[in-house]
């Protein structure tokens, strides 16, 4: 169409176009060809040519006419006329499509595009992240698990997430006894391996292997009293500021409870105890 006129003029299609660099080329010498036959005062022909990477169009068949395009309605096809309510009815019944679901779900749970990310790589870990945040974890959490955890066992029992023999339910289950104060991460840990093994739910788990954190004060003030008692040079170290040094009183008494203890709690008793 030269410039200024509001009609489009003749057209052509080329086929055996097999790359975009190819799509380029045969564009940009379709529109050469076209441009020196107008400004000679000829006629572009509608026909099909074909593209030659040595860079060319040949010509190939003749279409003329609109019906040599063999356009016409199809006589199996009825007209159709949906109510406008029904499809407002059917479209507000749709999912959200992929995108939309992905970016809801990274503003709704407060994620880093990386830690987004680290989602979206692993097969099937987003409606498990989704369905265990629906059941009561928190987004951080679930992600910790399906990605940390679970994945481990995962990849070393070579099958998918989804395969696992866990559900999101019980995965957020083992969570809040962590929130609870029941168990600590590393308990959780073996309660997983449980559920995992068929041992029954997150709780049956805690209570058979007998993984719930010590709450008896009197356990753990004894326990923090013998460590302090055979550590005097730590103790002594402590006095004198180096606070640093705790780390290694609590790793005693934690090792004493067999990791059934909370930590913060320990260093709590500790320092109360060294005041």
């Amino acid at each position: 169409m030269p410039k200024g006129d509001s009609q489009l003029g003749i057209r052509s299609e080329t086929k055996n176009v097999n790359s975009l660099a190819a799509i380029e080329e045969a564009a940009r010498y379709e529109i050469r060809r076209q441009a020196a036959i107008l400004a000679a005062g000829g006629r572009v022909i509608q026909e099909t040519r074909h593209w030659h990477e040595a860079g060319y169009t040949s010509p190939g068949r003749s279409k003329e006419t609109a019906e040599d395009y063999r356009y016409f309605p199809e006589p199996d096809l009825l007209p159709m006329a949906p109510d406008p309510a029904w499809i407002e009815e059917l479209r507000s019944q749709l999912p959200d499509n992929p995108s939309q679901r992905r970016r809801y779900l990274s503003q709704q749970w407060g994620f880093t595009a990386q830690e987004f990310g680290d989602i979206l790589a692993v097969e099937g870990a987003l409606d498990l992240v989704e369905a265990t945040v629906a059941a009561g974890a928190t987004p951080a959490a679930a992600r910790k698990w399906w990605l940390g955890e679970l994945a481990r066992q995962a990849n070393e029992t070579g099958v998918s997430l989804d395969d696992l023999a866990i559900t999101p339910a019980e995965v957020a289950e083992t969570q809040s006894l962590v929130v609870n104060g029941l168990v600590t991460d590393r308990l959780a840990r073996e309660i997983l391996e449980g559920v995992l093994a068929g041992e029954g739910s997150p709780t049956e788990v805690m209570t058979t292997r007998g993984l719930a954190i010590v709450g008896d004060e009197g356990a753990l003030a004894k326990a923090v009293t013998d460590v302090l008692a055979a550590n005097p040079e730590v103790v002594a170290k402590i006095q004198a500021g180096k606070t640093a040094a705790a780390g290694a009183l609590i790793g005693q008494v934690m090792n004493r409870l067999e990791g059934k203890a909370d930590a913060a709690k320990v260093r709590q008793l500790i320092e109360e105890a060294l005041r």
